[in-house]
């Protein structure tokens, strides 16, 4: 069934959403989906949908597709707590998805609200860099275990792995692969120490700081260590691997989570989020973080997906790193799910999938492929598995770029933005010149 959206303003009145009601029922997840990251419309229609979510079904949390340990950072601030948005912005998100005046705008709403939880479900370090996990733990570490001295090789080895941001990956990478075999392995060693340290001394640890402290650390030593495995593939190229520990981590992170919220909302890439295995070109289908929701969830899992038309996404090449962060998006491929939905509607709607006529039940079923986000890469899908509702996007546009987030960056983020905005047009944001 269609339902027409009349606008992607999260302030607007949100009565054309009351098809929601029916769909989400009594889920405890529903998660929302993406294209590609870092367009303006799919953030602005995440913080809509929270919006209706927190006030129409009483969700109280808000988890996204970034660093665990680093958003402990946005959650103090949405609380209530001290700090400036910009540098909340910079610092508690990584891969660059909190670096956005849409993403400012609902984290703004969240902290007037004052009684909403923020959560990061991936990887620390922009999926490279253990050291914001590990040096989470060595402090939680120096509190709980004040007479604990960790091997200062530990830390040491680690900063090979240090990227201050998702334009520094390569360099990240090239590091740890110049670690030699020996040094990757004691710091496997090192890792696997603490954190059987911190399981055999929950008791002691959490008289001493109490059993959030303690939980936060652990889950923290928990997702570093996940980390860990996931760069000893980078060597291999074993991307596949690579995706199952991703995304079997930040399953057991929305788990750790939903021990202490009611209800969550949740949001990332469609790949991550639906229901079904993964399919990238080249490798076999992959077990995703919905996948693994699903299996564990049951009902109490809800999928939103979307579907692009035209505009600028994420640009898939390697002159990303240099600036160009966004490119063209031709019309969708015929027969994808892309074309299917675009056909359906002129404008913005969205299509409850376990309510369609015959004919368009039949007509989905048909469908093999969805555009995937970046350039123009198609995945094989099936969409009546994969998703619950789907929203389509005629036209998408890049995200704009949060001056007081730019100006707590680091000075790649500063000078690849710097670059983008000249070649698109566009002014230097006030205070994010790298020079």
């Amino acid at each position: 069934m269609i339902f027409p959206l009349d606008t992607l303003d999260p302030a607007a009145p949100l009565d054309d959403l009351a098809w929601l009601d029916e769909a989400i029922g009594d889920a405890r997840v529903v998660a929302i989906g993406e294209s590609a990251h870092y367009n303006r419309e799919y953030l602005q229609l995440r913080h809509r949908l929270l919006r209706y979510l927190v006030e129409r079904h009483g969700f109280g949390a808000y988890a996204m597709e970034t660093g665990f340990p680093e958003a402990w950072q946005v959650d103090a601030w949405v609380r209530g707590g001290a700090g400036e948005l910009g540098q909340v912005l910079a610092e508690g998100t990584t891969s660059l998805m909190g670096l956005w005046t849409q993403t400012g705008d609902q984290l703004r709403w969240m902290r007037e609200r004052g009684d909403l939880g923020f959560y990061g479900v991936d990887l620390p370090g922009s999926m490279v860099s253990m050291l914001p996990g590990l040096d989470a733990v060595l402090a939680y570490l120096a509190e709980a275990d004040p007479d604990f001295q960790p091997d200062p090789a530990i830390r040491e080895t680690a900063s090979s792995t240090a990227a201050p941001s998702a334009f520094s990956v390569a360099t990240a990478m090239e590091g740890y692969g110049k670690l030699a075999p020996e040094a990757r392995d004691a710091l496997t060693a090192g890792l696997a120490d603490l954190s059987a340290r911190l399981t055999g001394h929950r008791l002691a640890y959490v008289r001493r700081t109490g059993a959030e402290a303690y939980e936060r650390a652990l889950r923290t030593m928990r997702v570093t260590v996940d980390l860990d495995a996931f760069c000893r593939r980078l060597p291999d190229g074993d991307r596949e691997s690579m995706m199952l520990i991703r995304d079997a981590a930040m399953a057991d992170t929305m788990e750790w989570i939903l021990r202490r919220e009611g209800r969550i909302v949740l949001g990332a890439h469609n790949g991550h989020v639906q229901r079904t295995p993964l399919a990238m070109p080249g490798t076999s289908p992959v077990t995703m973080l919905g996948a693994h929701l699903a299996d564990r969830l049951g009902d109490d899992y809800l999928v939103i997906g979307t579907t692009t038309g035209t505009g600028q996404i994420l640009n898939a090449n390697p002159d990303f790193y240099t600036g160009t962060l966004f490119a063209p998006t031709q019309e969708p491929e015929p027969g994808s799910f892309d074309a299917f939905m675009a056909a359906r509607h002129d404008g913005l709607f969205a299509l409850d999938l376990r309510r369609l006529s015959p004919a368009d039940a039949a007509a989905v079923r048909a469908v093999t492929r969805q555009r995937g986000g970046a350039g123009e890469l198609y995945v094989d899908q099936n969409p009546l598995e994969a998703f619950d509702v789907v929203i389509h996007f005629p036209h998408v546009t890049p995200a704009d770029p949060d001056p007081g987030a730019l100006a707590c960056s680091s000075g790649d983020v500063r000078e690849a933005f710097t670059r983008w905005l000249a070649v698109a047009g566009g002014a230097s944001p006030e205070g994010s010149d790298p020079k």
